[in-house]
């Protein structure tokens, strides 16, 4: 005990980070010094309230803030009240605190919350308000920092559905505070303002939306409660949260003012010459390195294509009536919104038009007074356009939208460039929906008259043509003149083969094409006849590495594939009813081959005892196309020459798709199409001599000199090893060997061979 009260004694009351060493290692000998620490806290609150402005008294209270959140956990009772306090302080006093009494105050808080005094939820709830009242961007993006690090944390191992719908909740309570409020444009007068008053109301919406993209991209939240509090941000009247909110689904970062996570890149040429000026030292080169692989890291990352979020849209509620209010927006404040805006929501309005089967008629009628050659943007609203379209489009909407753009972009009046932008977009309209170019409204000699501008001298345009007349060769070539149909839509024609008209569907397939292939594998493979089983762990190894879609729910996506025995499905009956028994008999009858129902017994023997599984399907496509290039290599003809094509293109088509979800997405180069090579300007041009000279010495040749072991200059003999034939051929040493003497040859050739013996001595 006297050890103790000595070290009392040499203890002084400024003395706080002694104190708080003895605290945590004997909370109990220390409580009375604890007490007189908390009272002089509650009095140095006090007058801090009374005189927010003293200088002295700001720093003696983060200091004992600091001192209580860091033993707080040893005095749990006389400091239970300490976090609320700590919380009502920067939630009712935030704009007199000092920016270093607001950062104290956040990192006490965080102590707390990191010592399990303060639950997550409640830390979450005190620094959501806190991010649009923060003017500092260091303290800002810490706060931003310590919220997502925070969920993550949480969400680690397991998901935390407790917390990640009381923060969701709190979320969709930031976005849906300013709904009310008027439409604010973002061009013109009313840019930036509300009713004539600085847009605030839109902060809190807009990070909600922010810190949702980010947890979306770190894959913490994937679910759809996550995706409506950004489709929400979508109809918010601030242009700023919109525009959030449609990047968010359009997959592209928008580099938001209010985001300082991430640095400017390092100005080399400044670090360059600060170089040259100063004294060369070895770090100073491993400081330059640096910078440059950094700056080249960020060029990389900026210049990345952003791809868009099709998990999220494909998770929207009410697609349909979400692609209608985005389309009443865009009507109603037309005049408000800019052009950029107004791209993102029709950008946006295709895709989910084109992704869930929508039909917004009204959006054609709309966009048809944006297709003029003249407009700026015009190849990103063609292909917005084009994105639109589906197979379920009616094509009388599209009738008008494809006579506008033939007259706007396809006459001689305009550029090679626009009349390839033209066609192409038609293209790519008739490409999901053929019928768009009918027969009774004047379709065909519309077709004819596009097609005859594959003899155009431009390549841009030839090659634009004749992908159209390719498609209509495929899709519908009654649509045709004869001489243009080709070899294979003429054989098809003739044979009856017709396109289907618009609505209609052919009829269910009775086979899966190559199906017996796989059942001849599986056979060979197991080696056990006729039969064909697979175990469960056959099944689930063919499952391996596939996702699998399910909109069911997570209850029912727990339950697995019950595998049904052949012996249980040998008097498993397919139809209905006892009609279609009677109409298949006869027909079945009549075919008098033993062929076709050896085939159907063949697919129900292997169709109705085993679940194909994505591996199945992967092997069945691998199967095919090595069953055509056999019958192609055994002399097959020009038909099974082109099955194997098909195939290969089919096969090439999937691997495509799986590695690159946007396959399907229509971009401007699609619209623009084939183009010459643009003449470079003078950024191009620097960027083209600065990328040659990576990796290389700055000057100097290396002839000679570098590539040796001691620097030094090139030899007279490897000077005369250079040196021109001509030159060499009327030197005095060659004129010498071709004007010398018998006597002397012999004479050479002695000494010659004296030495060779010496040097073989």
């Amino acid at each position: 005990m006297g050890k103790q009260h000595n070290n009392r004694g040499a203890l002084l009351a400024s003395n706080l980070p002694q104190l708080q060493n003895l605290i945590k290692r004997d909370p109990q000998a220390y409580r009375e010094e604890f007490l007189q620490q908390w009272n002089h806290f509650q009095s140095i609150l006090r007058i801090w309230r009374l005189q927010p402005d003293a200088v002295e008294e700001g720093q003696h209270l983060r200091e004992l803030v600091s001192f209580m959140a860091q033993v707080a956990q040893c005095y749990p009772q006389e400091t239970k009240e300490f976090p609320n306090e700590l919380a009502t302080l920067l939630r009712e006093s935030y704009g007199s605190l000092s920016p270093e009494l607001r950062r104290s105050f956040v990192q006490s808080l965080v102590t707390l919350r990191n010592k399990e005094i303060v639950a997550s939820i409640d830390l979450l709830a005190n620094l959501f308000p806190l991010l649009p009242r923060t003017t500092s961007s260091s303290l800002r993006s810490f706060i931003r920092t310590i919220i997502l690090t925070d969920i993550k944390t949480a969400n680690a191992r397991t998901k935390n559905h407790k917390l990640n719908r009381a923060v969701q909740a709190m979320l969709f309570t930031m976005v849906e505070k300013g709904m009310d409020a008027e439409v604010q444009g973002d061009k013109g007068k009313a840019r930036g303002t509300v009713n004539g008053q600085e847009g605030t109301k839109g902060t809190e919406a807009l990070w909600a939306v922010l810190v949702t993209r980010e947890l979306w991209k770190k894959n913490v939240w994937n679910d759809a409660k996550s995706v409506s509090i950004v489709a929400l941000g979508c109809f918010h009247p601030v242009a700023k949260v919109q525009s959030a909110a449609l990047h968010f689904f359009l997959g592209s970062d928008e580099e938001d003012e209010d985001s300082e996570s991430e640095d400017e890149a390092p100005d080399i040429r400044a670090l360059q010459h600060r170089r040259e000026i100063n004294k060369k030292t070895k770090s100073g080169e491993r400081k330059i390195a640096k910078a440059e692989h950094v700056a080249k890291k960020k060029s990389t990352a900026k210049g990345s294509k952003s791809t868009p979020n099709f998990p999220a849209i494909q998770q929207l509620n009410d697609p349909q009536g979400f692609g209608e209010k985005l389309y009443d927006g865009l009507v109603r404040y037309d005049k408000r919104y800019s052009l950029e805006h107004k791209l993102l929501i029709m950008q946006l309005l295709s895709r989910i038009m084109g992704t869930h089967k929508l039909c917004v008629l009204g959006f054609y009628t709309y966009i048809m007074k944006y297709l003029t050659h003249h407009q700026l943007r015009v190849p990103l609203i063609l292909a917005s356009l084009a994105q639109s379209v589906h197979e379920l489009t009616p094509p009388d909407a599209l009738v008008p939208v494809i006579r506008k753009i033939a007259q706007e972009f396809v006459h001689p009046g305009v550029g090679a460039e626009v009349i390839a932008a033209g066609i192409n977009a038609i293209r790519e309209i008739c490409k999901r929906q053929p019928w768009c170019l009918g027969e009774t409204d004047g379709g065909a000699e519309l077709l004819g008259d596009l097609i005859e501008y594959r003899k155009s001298r431009d390549k841009g345009v030839v090659v634009a043509a004749r992908s159209l007349l390719q498609l209509y060769r495929e899709v519908n070539p009654g649509l045709l003149k004869r001489r243009e149909r080709g070899k294979i839509a003429s054989m098809g024609l003739s044979s009856g083969n017709q396109p289907l008209p618009f609505g209609q569907q052919r009829g269910a397939a009775m086979d899966i094409d190559g199906l017996n292939l796989l059942e001849e594998h599986l056979k060979q493979a197991k080696g056990d006849g006729p039969d064909v089983d697979m175990s469960d762990t056959e099944d689930e190894k063919g499952w391996e590495n596939w996702d699998v879609a399910s909109g069911s729910s997570s209850d029912e996506s727990e339950d697995e594939w019950i595998n049904v025995d052949s012996d249980e499905q040998k008097e498993f009956n397919i139809s209905d009813s006892e009609d279609e028994k009677e109409a298949k008999a006869p027909e079945s009858n009549d075919r008098g081959d033993g062929v076709t129902e050896e085939r159907v017994q063949s697919v129900s023997i292997l169709a109705t005892t085993k679940i194909l599984t994505p591996a199945d399907f992967a092997l069945l496509q691998d199967l095919r196309l090595k069953e055509a290039q056999r019958v192609v290599e055994a002399g097959g003809g020009s038909q099974s020459k082109r099955r194997l094509a098909m195939l290969e293109a089919q096969k090439k088509a999937v691997v495509s798709a799986g590695e690159d979800p946007t396959a399907t997405l229509i971009t401007e180069s699609n619209i623009l199409g084939v183009r010459k090579k643009a003449k470079a300007d003078y950024e191009e041009r620097l960027a083209s001599i600065a990328k040659g000279r990576e990796g290389r010495e700055k000057f100097g040749s290396a002839k000679g000199k570098k590539n040796k072991a001691s620097v030094s200059s090139s030899t007279n003999k490897e000077k005369k090893r250079n040196k021109p034939i001509m030159m060499a051929r009327y030197s005095s040493a060659v004129r010498a060997k071709k004007m010398a003497s018998l006597k002397d040859k012999q004479k050479r050739l002695r000494a010659h061979i004296d030495r060779a013996k010496k040097a073989y001595h």
